[in-house]
């Protein structure tokens, strides 16, 4: 049956920042699909992390295992802690969900070296870190599944995001130069680039009444995405029916490249 394809029963999924928004969404999608997951926060808020509990919950609810994961992607040492936590508690990892990221906002001519750093630390070198050490026991096993979470501004330039705008270009461009190495080895590595989403992220953009106005307009949907509209995206490039799909950088935008 074609529904069985989607189905992730047996596979051990680790999804970087998924305390909340997009990230969280996806951990939740993923065990609704059969896959125990490591839920990863960037850090603690005092001894009790509500929305990392909540994550863990919802996972559990659905008879999977939740794994809860503290780590600063920032830190070199994080990306080989988080995948040997994954194989340690579930066993293997069999996805990889590069969703965590990070934001600074300020003009070009005023941009901080420490702004630029701290940006591409998490958004390009964790990114391809996590890839690298995951990749190299997926190659072991036999097989497995990279999904990066790219944007629209991988495919434009933005305003006021000249990091941002260039680690997600060079995710996007990762994603093709791994999915050239390892689709034959039986690793799909694909990316998904959301639109613009209600998250912390967009928070100042839906604050602004006049950019706000300025994206709904662009939009054909209408409408900012929200979390679960990704999920599909996410499912479908986790499971064994994306098997053919390598190198592929998904929009979930509302049709706004289309306009």
């Amino acid at each position: 049956m074609i529904l069985d394809r989607f189905r992730l029963e047996g596979r051990n999924a680790l999804v970087t920042g998924s305390r909340s928004g997009l990230g969280a969404a996806m951990a939740i999608a993923l065990a609704q699909a059969g896959a125990d997951v490591v839920v990863h926060g960037s850090k603690c808020r005092g001894s009790s992390d509500t929305q990392m509990d909540e994550v863990c919950d919802a996972v559990n609810a659905m008879g999977r295992k939740a794994v809860r994961a503290v780590a600063d992607l920032s830190d070199p040492k994080s990306a080989g802690e988080l995948v040997s936590l994954t194989t340690a508690q579930l066993g293997s990892v069999d996805i990889l969900v590069n969703n965590a990221g990070t934001i600074r906002r300020a003009p070009a001519v005023d941009y901080s070296e420490k702004d630029w750093a701290d940006v591409f630390s998490v958004n390009l070198d964790a990114v391809f870190r996590l890839s690298q050490l995951a990749g190299r026991r997926m190659i072991e096993q036999g097989g497995g599944k990279i999904i990066n979470i790219a944007s629209m501004l991988s495919f434009q330039g933005g305003v006021l995001v000249p990091a941002y705008a260039a680690s997600k270009g060079a995710v996007a461009q990762l994603t093709k130069a791994l999915a050239n190495e390892w689709a034959s080895k039986g690793v799909n590595v694909n990316a998904i680039a959301p639109g613009y989403m209600e998250t912390q992220n967009t928070a100042q953009l839906r604050a602004d009444p006049v950019r706000s106005r300025a994206i709904l307009d662009r939009i054909p949907a209408g409408r900012w995405g929200a979390p679960e509209d990704v999920v599909g995206a996410a499912v479908f490039l986790a499971s064994p029916a994306s098997d053919y799909i390598h190198g592929h950088v998904l929009a979930v935008d509302g049709g706004w490249l289309a306009r």
